[in-house]
């Protein structure tokens, strides 16, 4: 439940400071008046969960309200129901269930009722929402109204009213006024007029506390001014004579009041002042003759609420003897509402009481109303239409009698009962605040009044019954608080503040409960709430501070107060009382600083106090609710524990606190010792993030005895049991042995303890040890158990991925192949394996199941499956590798192909599969026939696939049944790219065309696709295809309307002129398209299609010109000038067409073109000759012959520069040419290097001497007889015998070509003969054989090649050079060159490189 809302509390606040004041004499009402009108109008808009259905009861509208007449026409009997109201509302047993508990309906006729209720008893709120109101006496107005009895005789207090005055009538007809000092301001009327008209039995002060209006015993009303002490008037005929006046009420219109006297009746009274002349008019609105009316209450709007749309109604609410009824006396006289009691005690009193309240963020009176033991709550609104809506809330079903009933403030009343004791009440929750019995007030009853003693007592016995208990004019309330007066006395009620309530606890020592009241502030949850301001977290703060003060004194108390004697026993049970209450409320304000500090320290002087207190933590240490312990208190509650034996509590509370502050070795080496293996396994991971240390520690326990096959010990097997749990946690991502690992380790540590699990080896390995010797040990140790947790841990977790699951499981596999395996698995655990490796619903990780599956099943896994359950599974989950091995298994090849084509990572190796099968030996007839068959059923897929795989496959296995391969191929496209995959060389298959005898028509089949699907590419194909039908392609390609196609085909077929006419006949239609194209298109495309076209023709007119004569020459190129021209003709020499400069360039370059094949003259002759320009118009083709004119003075000025160009180049080359051949030689020696004789040796018969470029001499007999000649061209060529055995030149090739390039560099050879004559004179032999270049000739000859690189000198000075004729040259000299049969300047592509010739050195 909500605080109570801040203005309220802190003019709550304020006033009980006032009344603190008054109890010094210096009551301040003033200044509560000040800020009261914002009170309960700011609280209930704060105020928004209201627990309230204001749906709940709904009292319907009155459809035709009843007049005031027919209402006092009614019959006075109780029993009586109202007709227009709801049958519920008559209900009274419809009690909520939040409804005081104790709350009971008695009967109406009961003996003794009040009796009855008292045996019924409330249990003591005190303890729980403590003293929630302050009794204060105002002892100055007390004292001067017992001092006004006896001075002035004023006679006994009769009745009060409060405002920012306090006004007291007496029995002797007074008025007595205080301020808010209580000092005594004016004292109205004498005591002789109040034996006229007796006592004072009703006040009345107005909103502004300018007027106070007096009802008398004997029914006279007097108005007097607060101001200045006036009377302004004295009222007796305002209604019947002979009656009291019980009730005189200012509404909020000061000139309008409401008196009530004791026959009953109701009257309205309007003051008016007329010519300075005051008056008053009364209005009858409720007669008394048809049953009396006891209460009024007219409904009171404060200042900020002035606007609210319900106060334009003045409402005003009465209490008869039998019903409640709500009227408005604004705009006009209006009952909107009537309400019968029921059964109720004749004797009760009726109450009314109305107040704003908030209810679904709207402001509206309430009205708050009751006889007897049941208190009814009415909302009332006013709807969209302006009709007043009522809505009655949820009752209050009470055990008492009521005789007064105030709001204090929207969600508390206090309820005054027929005893006189105090029941302050939560309405909301309906839960009794606190009882205050109020008897010493000594309360002032109107008994008399009701009774109207005063004239006689002509009143009915009914409402003399009533005013037995009547107190309506003793209890006035204001700002907050209740003003009660006794007959010696005046008393004020009002709520405590928080502080307050505390304290007066505090007083009482009642430490714990005030501790657990101050926690209700701190917590939003306590009723009447005053003082607490500011937000929730400011609150919250006030009241945290003010409960550490109370907390350092509850512990000071405790220590002080504790038995310094006696047995050990009493003082722990002393400290178990107060102990755990700091410890509790410490740990609610999250205040561990304090109870680890300050707190701490201090019981730790005691060291009972300090046993308990760290037995305290134990629970919430358990529970969680307290982390972050300090290291010291850490320490000392494990050393409290250990010296108490009690590890395991001491296990219990270290798996539940953070560690790392500690020892963390000292804190194992006890675990350890203790056999405390879950906190040691704590430790390890919390305090050091280490999982696998606690897993080698229990291993190396139970691993030694396994092995050598002892039985365990009962600790060994607990060890065992908790390392299997700890495994199957960290798997799990569990902390052990309880808790949540962080979320970032939970991979590492899964990661960690699987890796250690499947180690090869352990860390202290030994050399007999086998591999995997942790997961052998958990199988001997429990293989059930173990596999268990393989099971429901891993394969169950989506964080180990397949290939860790497959390890494990592959080993197991392996083990249970082996053929001395005494290992039992359950195949339902492979097959959990199974179900996680095929998970359909998981497409992560495809690949890398598959595999890990594949492993599975060649480690010997296979056998632990059923083959038909996972070739369902494997085909299922999409693994085609496993379904390819298990067909392989049983040699069904052909839904091996199926796997292929299903798998897309695989799908391309399907060709190589089949082509295996069906190449390598080994496989049936039967089986590469089902193979064969199955890529026939599958071919379009083949093909679609990859065309040029499928191609190679079909050519190379089947070529005889590729038209069996077409006729299944139904789609055009996919045939198209097979035959396009078979046939075309550029597709890169490797094919062998002459082996593969493919028929003319499929050749045909493909180029009519290929025409089809790819138009473009139809001539390039043509060039590379050789097996077609000219006649029928060329019928294909005019099917299509593919003239080039069609003219290339003419032109292969020999039928020139004929592929002319066709070429002919689409550049026409071009030119014809842009001819009568739009002028206004700035741009067209079908130019660069003329511009192709007639590049086009005048290809195919340059190709076969060379081969025909001059006449069909002209009927290929006068026609295509004609059609270049036709266009400029018909365009207008005034209007030029718009590619006009376009059509003459490309006019000039047909005429270029045929210039080189069609004489000058006769282009010239056939252009005069036409009809157009036979006529005088020449101007139109002077563009054409200037610039043919231009060509010509071009060509013949090149012609010119490259003939003077030629003889300057030619002049040098010789020139050069000339100067290395006539060089002479210089021998390095003058003996032949083979004999080493002199070269002037006589010899009988006739030698020579050969002297080589090298500087080497040789006798040509010595030559002769080492072999060193060799063949060239048919001519005997001499070598240097020393040169070519020392390799230093290499191996001599009779290849020419070598010989130039440099590989045989032969000397120039001079001969001599070594005989003389017998005269002593040396005969020189000349040679005979024909001259030729000798070698250094060649050698000059090729360093002038390399000078000019390229082909146009080298092809000029050999072409020159045979057109001279035969000259004689020197005996030792001559050149030879090859013959030329074509001329160099006649090729098309001559040309000459002018840059200066090079410098040589000489």
């Amino acid at each position: 439940m909500e605080n109570e809302p801040d203005h309220e509390n802190v003019e709550q606040s304020f006033c009980a400071k006032t009344t603190e004041e008054g109890l010094n004499k210096s009551f301040n009402l003033e200044a509560s008046l000040s800020k009261f009108s914002n009170i309960d109008l700011d609280k209930e808009l704060e105020f928004k969960n209201d627990l309230i259905d204001d749906k709940e009861f709904d009292i319907p509208q009155v459809d035709t309200p009843p007049t005031l007449e027919s209402i006092l026409n009614e019959t006075d009997d109780e029993e009586e129901s109202f007709v227009l109201e709801d049958p519920t509302l008559l209900n009274i047993d419809t009690i909520d269930s939040h409804s005081y508990d104790t709350s009971s309906v008695a009967s109406s006729d009961s003996g003794d009722r009040t009796n009855l209720k008292r045996k019924k008893k409330l249990p003591d709120s005190f303890s729980l929402h403590g003293s929630v109101m302050r009794h204060s006496l105002l002892k100055g107005i007390s004292a001067q109204i017992v001092s006004a009895a006896d001075k002035v005789d004023a006679g006994l207090p009769t009745a009060i009213a409060v405002s920012s005055l306090i006004a007291v009538g007496t029995s002797h007809g007074l008025a007595l006024i205080f301020d808010q000092n209580q000092a005594l301001r004016l004292c109205l009327g004498s005591t002789s007029v109040g034996g006229q008209y007796g006592a004072i039995s009703a006040l009345s002060i107005n909103t502004d506390c300018s007027r106070l209006l007096c009802g008398f015993a004997k029914g006279q009303i007097t108005m007097w001014d607060l101001a200045s002490g006036k009377l302004l008037r004295s009222i007796t005929d305002a209604h019947p004579p002979g009656t009291a006046i019980l009730h005189i009420k200012f509404t909020d219109d000061p000139t309008l009041a409401i008196c009530n006297d004791s026959g009953g009746s109701v009257f309205e009274l309007t003051f008016k002042r007329v010519m300075g002349v005051r008056t008053c008019e009364s209005r009858c609105l409720f007669s008394g003759s048809k049953g009396e009316v006891c209460c009024i209450e007219p409904l009171h709007s404060k200042p900020d609420l002035k606007d609210h749309p319900i106060t334009q109604f003045s409402l005003l609410a009465m209490a008869s003897l039998t019903k409640i009824l709500v009227i408005g006396l604004k705009p006009s006289l209006k009952v909107w509402m009537t309400f019968p009691y029921g059964r109720m005690d004749p004797s009760s009193v009726p109450l009314l009481a109305w107040h704003f309240v908030a209810v679904h963020n709207y402001v509206n009176p309430m009205l708050a109303f009751c006889r007897g033991d049941i208190v009814h709550f009415l909302l009332v609104k006013r709807d969209e239409s302006g009709a007043i809506h009522v809505t009655k809330q949820k009752h209050l079903h009470l055990y008492y009698d009521l005789i007064n009933f105030t709001w204090i403030n929207s969600r508390t009343v206090v309820l005054l009962d027929s005893v006189e004791k105090l029941h302050v009440i939560d309405r909301q929750t309906q839960e009794e605040l606190e009882t205050v019995e109020i008897s010493e007030v000594q309360l002032v009853y109107n008994s008399s009044h009701f009774k109207s003693l005063a004239t006689g007592g002509n009143v009915s016995q009914a409402l003399a019954l009533v005013g037995e208990k009547a107190c309506y004019q003793s209890i006035s309330s204001y700002g907050g608080q209740i003003f009660y007066l006794g007959t010696k006395s005046v008393h004020v009620m009002m709520l405590r503040n928080w502080r307050e309530r505390v304290d007066h606890l505090l007083k009482q020592d009642c430490l714990t409960e005030a501790l657990a009241l101050a926690w209700s502030f701190h917590e939003g949850k306590a009723k009447a709430v005053v003082g607490l301001s500011g937000d929730a977290s400011k609150r919250k703060a006030v009241v945290a501070d003010r409960m550490v003060e109370i907390l350092f004194h509850y512990a000071d108390r405790a220590l002080k107060k504790c038995p310094d004697q006696g047995k050990i026993q009493v003082m722990e049970q002393h400290f178990q009382d107060t102990v755990p209450v700091i410890v509790d409320y410490c740990l609610l304000l999250q205040r561990k600083d304090l109870l680890f500090s300050q707190m701490y320290d201090k019981l730790s002087e005691n060291s009972v106090a300090k046993g308990v207190f760290l037995e305290c933590l134990e629970p919430y240490i358990l529970s969680d609710k307290l982390v972050g312990i300090t290291p010291q208190v850490m320490k000392d509650l494990i050393v409290h524990f250990q010296d108490k034996k009690l590890m395991e509590n001491v296990e219990a509370l270290i798996v539940h606190m953070d560690i790392t502050s500690l020892d963390i070795q000292q804190v194992v080496l006890m675990c350890w010792e203790n056999r405390l293996y879950d906190a040691m396994i704590y430790v390890y991971n919390r305090g050091m993030n280490e999982f696998i240390s606690p897993m080698e520690k229990l291993f190396k326990v139970i691993a030694l005895p396994l092995n050598a096959g002892r039985t365990l010990t009962d600790e060994q097997v607990v060890m065992g049991n908790k390392l299997l749990v700890y495994i199957s946690c960290c798997l799990a991502g569990r902390a052990y042995p309880l808790g949540d690992i962080p979320e970032d380790l939970v991979p590492l540590v899964k990661n960690q303890v699987f890796e250690f699990l499947i180690r090869l080896h352990s860390a202290e390995v030994s050399p007999e040890e086998e591999i995997y010797p942790y997961v052998r040990t958990l199988l001997h140790f429990d293989t059930r158990e173990f596999l268990n947790v393989l099971a429901l841990v891993m394969v169950e977790n989506s964080d180990f991925t397949p290939s860790q699951v497959g390890c494990l499981f592959t080993f197991l596999a392996r083990q249970l192949a082996k053929p001395d395996n005494t290992l039992f698995v359950n195949r339902t655990l492979f097959d959990q394996v199974l179900e996680f490796l095929c998970s359909p619903d998981d497409d992560s990780r495809h690949s890398e199941r598959q595999q890990v599956l594949l492993e599975l099943l060649q480690a010997g896994g296979i056998v632990q499956f059923e083959e038909s359950r996972l070739i369902r599974m494997a085909e299922k989950a999409e693994f085609y590798q496993i379904c390819e091995f298990m067909y392989e298994r049983e040699h069904q090849y052909d839904k091996i192909v199926d796997c292929y084509l299903r798998d897309p990572l695989r799908e391309e190796e399907v060709f190589n599969y089949i082509h295996n099968i069906l190449s390598i030996p080994g496989h049936s007839a039967k089986e590469k026939q089902s193979v064969w068959q199955k890529a026939m059923d599958h071919i379009e897929e083949l093909v679609s696939l990859k065309p040029c795989k499928a191609a190679e496959l079909v050519a190379t296995h089947f070529s005889e049944q590729i038209e069996t391969v077409i006729k299944k191929l139904q789609n055009q496209v996919l045939l198209f790219k097979f035959l396009q995959s078979l046939l075309d060389p550029r597709e890169g298959i490797h094919i062998n065309q002459e082996l593969l005898q493919i028929s003319p028509c499929i050749t045909e089949q493909f180029i009519e696709l290929l025409c089809q699907f790819n138009p473009n590419q139809v001539i390039e194909t043509l060039q590379i295809l050789e097996c077609y039908r000219l006649e029928e392609t060329i019928q294909i390609a005019q099917r299509y309307q593919l003239h080039e196609v069609t003219a290339y085909l003419l032109e292969k077929k020999g039928d020139i002129h004929g592929a002319f006419l066709i070429m002919l006949k689409r550049l026409q239609s071009k030119l014809q398209e842009i001819t009568h194209q739009d002028e206004n298109t700035k741009e067209d495309p079908s130019l660069k299609d003329v511009e192709d076209a007639v590049a086009e023709t005048i290809a195919l007119c340059q190709r076969n010109s060379h081969n025909l004569n001059q006449q069909q020459r002209e009927t290929l190129w006068f026609p295509l000038l004609e059609a270049m021209m036709a266009p400029q003709k018909l365009s207008s020499s005034a209007v030029p067409h718009l590619h006009s400069e376009a059509l003459k360039s490309l006019t000039m370059q047909v005429l270029n073109s045929m210039a080189a094949f069609i004489a000058l003259p006769s282009i010239l002759q056939r252009i005069l000759q036409d009809p157009v320009y036979g006529k005088g118009k020449l101007g139109e083709i002077q563009g054409l012959i200037l610039g043919m004119l231009d060509t010509f003075n071009y060509e013949q000025t090149l012609l010119e520069t490259t003939t003077s160009l030629l003889n300057q180049d030619l002049h040098w080359s010789l020139c050069n040419l000339r100067a290395s051949v006539t060089r002479g030689l210089n021998p390095k020696q003058d003996y032949c290097s083979i004999c080493l004789q002199q070269y002037k040796r006589r010899q009988e018969m006739a030698d020579e001497i050969i002297v080589f470029s090298c500087g080497h001499l040789y006798h040509s007999f010595c030559l002769q007889s080492k072999e060193c000649t060799i063949e060239i061209e048919g001519q005997t060529r001499w070598t240097c015998y020393k040169c070519s055995s020392s390799n230093k030149v290499g191996k001599l090739s009779e290849n020419s070509s070598e010989l130039k390039k440099g590989r045989i560099i032969p000397s120039q050879v001079k001969m001599s003969p070594a005989c003389r004559s017998s005269k002593g004179d040396p005969a020189v032999k000349k040679a005979t054989s024909e001259p030729v270049l000798d070698p250094q000739q060649i050698q000059a000859f090729d360093q002038l090649c390399r000078l000019y690189r390229g082909s146009s000198r080298l092809a000029l000075l050999t072409e020159l050079s045979q057109n001279r004729s035969s000259e004689s040259y020197r005996p030792f000299s001559g050149s030879q060159s090859g013959p030329v049969f074509h001329s160099i300047f006649q090729n098309e592509n001559f040309e000459l490189q002018l840059n200066p010739p090079p410098v040589t050195e000489d």
